[in-house]
């Protein structure tokens, strides 16, 4: 049983059915997509998040690349608003 005192997760035993699809799918993308535009390629890792159910890649800068649809994009947040989301979401420049 995975240490569930921790929100995130690179353990991959800790992954349930449901998020091993997601990685599959993240893998998968990564593989025919290669990596988001301007997303550091130093120390790449997949992380479950438990809360939020979500599986991502992230790295050293601390960069998130999610699935949007099919394509693999950069997760974006706002430390001044507060906003989270893709980039055609984002409502700041």
């Amino acid at each position: 049983m995975g240490n569930y005192s921790q929100i995130t997760t690179t353990n991959l035993a800790d992954f349930g059915y449901i998020e091993r699809e997601e990685l599959i799918r993240l893998l998968t993308a990564w593989h025919k997509q290669g990596l988001p535009d301007g997303f550091c390629k130093e120390k790449v890792e997949i992380m479950f998040n438990r809360n939020s159910g979500y599986v991502f890649l992230t790295n050293s800068e601390f960069q998130v690349a999610m699935m949007n649809g099919d394509l693999l994009a950069i997760w974006y947040n706002c430390p001044k608003c507060g906003y989270e989301g893709f980039e055609e979401d984002c409502p700041f420049e």
